[in-house]
């Protein structure tokens, strides 16, 4: 048997470095997914967090939410899952997790997925989302993709293809049935500005011409309903794919804060680059593949050894067994891809072991923005929270977070759009402030009230629009309504309600 090199890796497809690229960015986004539960899932779902895991655990079986919060539910315990799968992560970024043979790389690759489930499972509004199931989708896969020092499966680099073309084309149909401004192509005059967290640059999208942002959204529907369906083609006609959804997701990250959709995104891309993109094209953008990737086991005489058969991955059978579940499992999802009541961001098992995706099926005209203030008299003052990620203070520029995510802020978003009895954590949210509940106000950027909490907190709702250029912030607003009255501790309808929800 020939030693493989990578001259002649240049002659067929093969995907080691494919594999490597993949496992090391994959792990990078279970670190930012763990992160944020280590510093928001306590908050947001703890024992005394705004939507409480015990009570939602009460209410559903183990079948409808797997995972290892049905051992404990505890504070204690969830830092130390968090701990855990932040550890795995950082190990799998390094690559230690593939460096050490088959039964290690299956064992943390699995090890992330159940962990990562157990969060999403019991995170309920704020684990609601596509880029959660996305991570247990890609994440599970990985499991079955070897270590470095076994012959990368082409199989499991289809299926990888086959995950992106349902993200990608699934997105493009929910968008052109969906809003009619995807067919009239003036979606972009209202979507940066009023998207659920703008970034830095959004403000500036949002000023370019309109021949820009409609060719914008022509570029859009090519990219997810045209290119998805040369993933599968020959290897001119997929890199060229490929490059292009790489563009594509580039230039949403650089538009707005989108948590890590777009970034996981790319990462699943890296299966439509085989080894000769990355022999041919790395070295010439002055990286050096060799140091990085032989430090981690990836050298010609393993790449030699594995395909000759003495460094095994995982046995055929197994990657065989899989193909043919996740064939069964994509029935649904692909039906539902070409179904006129598409849906999207959907999980059809317990597992998310296969999905359906979309964003952004419809375009909210105007940004209206939930304003919580606190004071100690009901005549005031008034003292207005800063939240870390969403539009509040005129004068502060949006930051920039993803693939980090605030998942309150997120939120708001959503309450924003309707009566607080659609989103009724709100009221929890009231009066963990009014409590000066700490975990809870360290989701907040501004804290008016550092010594005590205030005796009052209301809600006010503000129409927001951006600044125009040449004025001295970044936002303009005014008052369309008040979203909550005052509420207070010392008011019993108030604590019958939140008693009622089982929050006292």
């Amino acid at each position: 048997m020939a030693v493989v090199t990578e001259s002649t890796m240049t002659e067929a497809a093969t995907y080691w470095y494919t594999r490597f690229y993949f496992q090391r960015a994959l792990g990078g986004i279970y670190a930012v997914g763990f992160l944020i539960a280590l510093n928001q899932y306590r908050a947001l779902v703890g024992r005394s967090g705004l939507l409480p895991m015990p009570l939602f655990l009460k209410e559903v079986s183990f079948w409808d939410a797997p995972g290892l919060f049905w051992i404990n539910q505890s504070d204690a315990f969830i830092t130390a899952l968090a701990s855990i799968g932040l550890a795995f992560s950082i190990a799998a970024f390094v690559g230690w997790s593939d460096a050490f043979g088959t039964t290690v790389s299956v064992g943390v690759w699995f090890s992330l997925w159940v962990l990562y489930m157990s969060f999403v499972n019991a995170g309920q509004t704020f684990y609601g989302f596509g880029w959660e199931t996305l991570l247990l989708e890609t994440g599970f896969l990985a499991i079955f993709m070897g270590p470095t020092t076994s012959k990368p499966s082409v199989i499991l680099i289809i299926l990888l293809r086959w995950l992106l073309f349902r993200l990608m084309f699934g997105a493009g149909m929910i968008k052109i049935r969906g809003d009619e401004c995807w067919r009239d192509l003036t979606c972009m005059k209202y979507h940066y500005e009023t998207m659920p967290l703008p970034g830095p640059t959004s403000w500036f999208f949002n000023l370019l011409p309109d021949w820009f942002q409609k060719s914008s959204i022509v570029f859009n529907h090519v990219v997810e309903l045209a290119v998805p369906f040369f993933y599968f083609a020959n290897r001119p006609l997929r890199h060229t794919a490929g490059i292009l959804t790489v563009v594509f997701q580039t230039i949403i990250i650089i538009s707005g804060n989108f948590s890590w959709l777009n970034h996981i995104t790319l990462v699943i891309a890296i299966a439509c680059f085989d080894d000769s993109f990355f022999t041919t094209f790395f070295p010439s953008l002055g990286l050096n593949l060799g140091a990085w990737t032989r430090s981690m086991g990836l050298t010609p005489e393993n790449m030699a050894a594995a395909t000759a058969g003495s460094s095994i991955g995982l046995p055929s059978p197994v990657i065989y067994v899989l193909a043919a579940v996740i064939g069964v499992l994509s029935i649904k999802p692909a039906l539902n891809l070409f179904s006129s009541r598409q849906v999207m961001n959907t999980s059809f098992d317990p597992f998310h072991i296969v999905n359906t995706y979309g964003a952004f099926g419809s375009i909210t005209r105007v940004r209206n923005e939930i304003i919580i203030e606190g004071s100690d008299s009901l005549q005031g003052p008034w003292q207005e929270y800063e939240f870390k990620g969403k539009p509040g203070s005129l004068s502060r520029r949006p930051p920039l977070v993803s693939p980090y995510h605030y998942k309150l802020d997120w939120q708001m978003w959503f309450a924003a759009m309707g009566p607080y009895n659609y989103n009724p954590w709100i009221l929890n949210l009231v009066a963990k402030i009014l409590e000066g509940d700490r975990p809870v106000l360290g989701l907040l950027e501004k804290n008016p009230f550092p010594n005590h909490p205030p005796q009052y907190v209301r809600a006010l709702l503000f129409e927001y629009h951006y600044s125009r250029p040449g004025e001295n912030t970044w936002w303009t607003r005014k008052k369309v309504d008040d979203y909550l009255p005052p509420l207070s501790l010392k008011d019993p309808a108030f604590l019958q309600v939140l008693e009622s929800q089982g929050w006292l």
